[in-house]
């Protein structure tokens, strides 16, 4: 007894000894998936991105007029909604998350409520299910990126399968709940009347818990809707990329505006989602067959010739190929890669930039689903994902070379010099950024490694909240530490200094690589060049970093930099 309580259960290695082999032999069906997914929401998304945006909110607008008995109140709020997205110019990223949202509650609703009509029939099947939904709904979201990563890679699929997960039990649970509320004296007339079980079924239960299960519906598609900020972690594009964004550099301002952004989607798709729950009695009058046939035929024929525009735009125009760009959301990647992005679309290639958290960025390149990413921090802060994949990538070398360092950083008017200087300094904590960032275990090993430091902390929060303590330090004159790296905006607005690390735990300069995937050399042998000729210092991009700071979209502060250093430009691509 007492060695099982001191021995570990290895539960965490075999999960992954479960997901290494689900990975190894399913790979093939989670292949397929990944590319029919992808193609039928690529189809989606274009479809939607061939009606013009002033249209499509007309016709919502119009839909919303109608559902909701001609009150004017409903389809105004709604088309003044989309007009503030598309006004925020984010009007491609709502198309996104609609597609994301779209399919992962189809997905999830065709799965919840046959289970759920299981668990109303079986109490078996209720007893094994009921603790299984019980974890997926209180299983933080984003452990199931992990899997979703695992099996899917990057991209919109795996943000499906993770927003199915999380969002899926509300289906199941209220559509066995509303079948096991039918009066037992309604279900024992129609057995009475002969009437079979799908009759039954049909006729009888689901009409009568259609409530219910449409109030389980409409949590499914709100809980997807919540999941679009932790999808875009692994690259599901959409309005989580801009929150993301936001989290990461503390802007509040675009933080706030993205919010409003799936704020307005979730109001409408709520509102849409109740109105179907209404009676017929709710509905008033219904049109006559031959008005719902000319209906049903204009709005089948809209959405035919739409898609088929939708395609026939993304596939047309003559371009060199498309080349994918993985970044995470950190200034200097996203400059670099804004950057370079541009420089490629200038030679004629289409260019995707695939927002991702740093260790998915290195499986991705490395199994291939992005194609190249300019933010490998090398040899030290990025050392564990390059030992993992080293075999699996392309490294091109520096192009930001040995001007990259890592310290503990401090406000100049402090009085400390040396990291054996500090003692009861700010609280005797260290603010940190995300955790499993390489920066953040260089500062565990200094608390180890000085003994000054032995009853000090760390506090990992994030990049943002980082710089929003440091912003609020600075403004009162408190006393702050907290983990710097060059290039970084924060060293061209603040007086800051480096502590002088003498065990040298924090490490030495280190360079900023390009990474590509294998095979892009003989793929994209222009497109390689140019990213292998990419070479600048820590001033440039620093110098990008602070317009962005400042209040500059990174896509013009990249442009704008572009045009006034074309001679080095012209370098990469000659």
């Amino acid at each position: 007894m007492l060695d099982f309580l001191q021995q570990q259960i290895p539960l965490a290695q075999w999960i992954d000894s479960g997901v290494d082999w689900l990975t190894q032999h399913l790979s093939g069906l989670f292949s397929f998936i990944q590319t029919v997914g992808q193609a039928v929401m690529n189809f989606m998304t274009n479809t939607l991105s061939a009606v013009p945006p002033l249209l499509l909110m007309v016709l919502i607008a119009l839909a919303a007029y109608f559902v909701f008995h001609r009150k004017w109140w409903i389809p105004i709020i709604a088309f003044l909604g989309l007009l503030f997205i598309y006004n925020q110019d984010m009007w491609p990223d709502l198309l996104n998350t609609v597609t994301l949202v779209v399919i992962s509650s189809l997905v999830a609703i065709v799965i919840g409520v046959p289970l759920g009509i299981l668990m109303s029939k079986s109490e078996t099947a209720e007893s094994i299910i009921k603790p299984v939904l019980d974890v997926m709904q209180t299983m933080p979201g984003f452990v199931y990126l992990i899997p979703a990563v695992a099996f899917f890679g990057v991209g919109m699929v795996p943000g499906v399968f993770a927003s199915v997960i999380f969002s899926l039990p509300p289906t199941v649970r209220m559509t066995n709940l509303g079948i096991r509320q039918i009066s037992t004296e309604l279900v024992e007339a129609s057995d009475s009347f002969g009437g079979t079980s799908w009759q039954k079924l049909f006729k009888l239960e689901l009409p009568i818990a259609k409530g219910s299960i449409f109030a389980g519906i409409n949590q499914t598609i709100m809980l997807a809707l919540s999941m679009v900020v932790i999808a875009s972690m692994i690259g599901a594009p959409g309005l989580g990329v801009g929150v993301l964004a936001a989290v990461q550099r503390s802007d509040v301002g675009n933080g706030f505006v993205y919010g409003v952004g799936i704020v307005v989607l979730a109001i409408i798709m709520d509102r849409f989602t109740q109105a179907m729950n209404r009676s017929s009695a709710q509905q008033g009058k219904r049109l006559s067959k031959k008005k719902r046939a000319v209906i049903n035929g204009v709005v089948a024929l809209g959405v035919v010739f739409f898609a088929v525009y939708g395609v026939y735009s993304s596939s047309a125009g003559t371009n060199k190929g498309t080349i994918t760009l993985g970044y995470a959301q950190q200034d200097d990647q996203v400059v670099s890669t804004n950057v370079m992005a541009q420089v490629l679309e200038e030679q004629g290639y289409n260019v995707n930039m695939t927002s991702l958290d740093i260790p998915v960025v290195w499986q991705a390149v490395a199994n291939g689903q992005v194609d190249a990413n300019t933010g490998a921090w090398l040899p030290i802060t990025h050392q564990a994902q390059y030992e993992e994949f080293k075999n699996d990538i392309d490294d091109l070398g520096p192009h930001i070379d040995k001007q990259a360092k890592l310290g503990l950083v401090v406000p100049s008017y402090m009085d400390v010099d040396s990291i054996e200087d500090l003692d009861d300094q700010a609280n005797k904590e260290i603010t940190g950024i995300e955790p499993g960032a390489g920066i953040v275990s260089a500062t565990d090993d200094t608390l180890e490694a000085y003994p000054n430091l032995s009853d000090w902390k760390q506090v990992v929060s994030s990049t943002g909240a980082m710089n929003a303590q440091l912003d609020r330090a600075i403004k009162a004159h408190d006393e702050i530490v907290v983990e710097g790296w060059n290039p970084y905006w924060i060293f061209q607005r603040y007086d800051l200094k480096y502590l002088d690390d003498p065990k040298g735990t924090m490490g030495q300069a280190e360079s900023i690589d390009t990474i590509a995937r294998l095979g892009l050399k003989e793929d994209m042998p222009e497109a390689y060049h140019i990213l292998d000729n990419f070479k600048w210092d820590a001033s440039d991009m620093e110098s990008i970093m602070l317009d962005i700071e400042d209040g500059k979209d990174p896509e013009d502060a990249a442009h704008d930099w572009i045009e006034d250093n074309r001679d080095k430009v012209d370098s990469w691509v000659e």
